[in-house]
């Protein structure tokens, strides 16, 4: 059964789907005070940074979209993510880059000791300077250590001598920097074994902080610029912004204008007011009866009643029956597909049935509808 510190996330997180992916509703100021809080008191918070190339690379990865889902705290660290929740009416107004967020806890001055940091992978001899230059300027952080593991596979670079390695050097924040899919397969794989109380990957950052690459300037970040200051800088990631744009416009054609026309007609509609009821029958198998309006306003008794059949199931299947249910929002969905990961970390399965249309639709159009199992 998942243990009882993690089912309650299920209520405590505020999450909304962006392009398939669960968010968490913070802003910078939020976000460096929950990493700050799960470093003094030593909780464990995988940390995920999805930008524009994470939205489009999990449409074909399923174990990289897994690694999201997976995450304690998932904030949105691209411009065009944000202006996707503008268009659909989600409360996330401000960008939060990884970057910024260790920017911001280096720089801190309140705590009684400097966050230990170690630095893990980046080019060769990059880390070696990041761990000094940390050390030289940083208020509210030291480097305790690095390590450059070269190019082999996750396997190779997940020794028991290696972990053993970051967890003797002690550190409080453990920065990855192996590529954004080899970086969270390599977290996903060996999360349970460190002891850090924040893992992320931030690749960027190692190049940041050592120099060898400058962030682009404010205004260039506010205008979603910064992709272009990169290929400045780094001409060889020209051909992923391209893709990445391409994919971009591609979603915004055929998922994200659709979305945006659909919810705001059906929000006018008499069906958006109807009220959220549930019932739970405990049986061979746990069935859930949804119905009415399932949104924002209206989630918190939904997620409490998902918490509590979380700690009390008994390793049951769950089915969700949609068959009275008129609307659904993209809160109510990053609710959904966290309860799905939960069930699936008891070895359960979630299945959804007896959707009307209309919910099919909401559920193809959020980019989810393949994530569930659909009776």
């Amino acid at each position: 059964m998942i243990d009882n510190v993690s089912s309650p996330q299920i209520v405590e997180r505020k999450v909304w789907s962006i392009l398939g992916l669960p968010f968490d509703e913070v802003n910078l100021e939020d976000s460096v005070e929950h990493l700050y809080q799960d470093i003094e008191r030593s909780n464990k918070c995988f940390l995920s940074t999805p930008n524009l190339n994470f939205a489009i690379t999990t449409q074909s990865d399923d174990a990289f979209f897994q690694s999201v889902i997976d995450s304690d705290l998932s904030v949105a660290d691209g411009m065009p993510l944000i202006w996707v929740a503008k268009l659909l009416g989600i409360p996330l107004t401000e960008r939060v880059a990884g970057s910024t967020l260790f920017e911001q806890l280096s720089q801190r001055q309140k705590h009684d000791k400097k966050i230990r940091v170690f630095f893990f992978g980046g080019q060769a001899g990059i880390a070696e300077i990041a761990h000094h230059n940390l050390n030289a300027t940083s208020q509210g952080m030291m480097s305790c250590g690095y390590y450059e593991p070269g190019f082999g596979s996750v396997d190779d670079m997940s020794s028991t001598k290696i972990i053993t390695m970051i967890n003797t050097a002690a550190p409080d924040f453990l920065v990855v920097a192996l590529g954004a899919k080899k970086g969270q397969q390599w977290i996903q794989y060996n999360r349970d074994k460190l002891n850090a109380s924040v893992i992320s990957h931030l690749g960027a950052v190692i190049n940041f902080v050592a120099g060898h690459i400058e962030r682009a300037p404010q205004l260039w970040q506010q205008l979603g610029l910064e992709w272009l200051w990169r290929i400045k800088q780094e001409p060889e990631l020209w051909k992923r912004y391209f893709f990445d744009g391409l994919g971009f416009c591609t979603l915004l054609i055929l998922k994200i204008l659709p979305l945006a026309i659909y919810d705001r007609w059906l929000k006018r509609t008499a069906d958006y007011i109807q009220y959220a009821d549930m019932t739970v029958i405990h049986s061979e198998s746990t069935v859930i009866t949804l119905s009415g309006s399932l949104h924002h306003e209206q989630l918190n008794n939904i997620k409490q009643a998902f918490s509590d059949v979380l700690l009390q199931n008994c390793r049951l299947n769950v089915e969700l029956d949609f068959e009275q249910v008129v609307y659904i929002d993209s809160a109510f969905i990053a609710t959904l597909l966290l309860f799905q990961r939960y069930l699936s970390e008891q070895g359960c399965q979630l299945y959804l049935s007896h959707l009307p249309c209309r919910i099919k639709r909401l559920l193809d159009l959020h980019n989810v509808l393949t994530r569930f199992q659909i009776r």
